[in-house]
């Protein structure tokens, strides 16, 4: 059976500052990279491993992905993807958070005006790329490392996402998919990391 490890990135300069951040990028705080890193750690302690890697085009999202592989002591190369990107905010990419919607049902449609995304839009992109990516051959064990917005619409697309979102969904959280007959089901969620 297929699995997948769908990571959101490290702390970010704009997670601390409270900034929305979207297709506009900052780089990882010291906690972000200690985060990748202790994930790496961890998987490595589990007796992951990953036999393709994946993130999205924006460096917050590479940049975890290289320090998890490192502390894996995986020397594995590894593939950036658009489609993997966060939700696009539009005017309020760089904005403060309070001007974020409230709701994830809000959100269906809220960015649009501010010439942004929809959730779905994200939900169906994501969904469609990581299919694509477990359909591939030779992808028995895969990392792809995306975003807060996006990693969670994935989520929407497969179940009610409210009790998961309920738990948390701070950086770094990793949820572990089966991959079986092209359909994804949620197998677990790694919240935190000892570091």
């Amino acid at each position: 059976m297929k699995r997948l490890y769908l990571m959101r990135h490290g702390e970010t300069l704009f997670n601390v500052e409270k900034r929305i951040q979207g297709w506009c990028d900052s780089p990882l705080t010291d906690h972000g990279r200690e985060q990748a890193r202790a994930a790496g750690r961890y998987l490595r302690a589990r007796g992951v491993t990953f036999d393709h890697a994946y993130c999205s085009t924006s460096e917050r999202a590479s940049d975890t992905l290289e320090l998890v592989l490192d502390a894996m002591g995986a020397a594995l190369p590894y593939e950036r993807l658009r489609d993997l990107k966060e939700m696009n905010y539009g005017r309020l990419e760089g904005c403060p958070e309070f001007l974020n919607c409230a709701t994830p049902e809000e959100c269906v449609t809220y960015y649009l005006q501010f010439g942004g995304e929809s959730s779905d839009t994200v939900r169906d992109r994501m969904l469609a790329a990581l299919t694509q990516i477990m359909e591939r051959p030779g992808h028995e064990c895969v990392l792809a490392v995306s975003h807060s917005g996006a990693t969670f619409n994935f989520l929407r697309a497969l179940q009610d996402p409210t009790v998961e979102l309920a738990k948390g969904w701070g950086n770094g959280t990793t949820c572990v998919y089966r991959f079986e007959d092209g359909r994804f089901a949620l197998e677990e969620v790694i919240r935190k990391f000892d570091i």
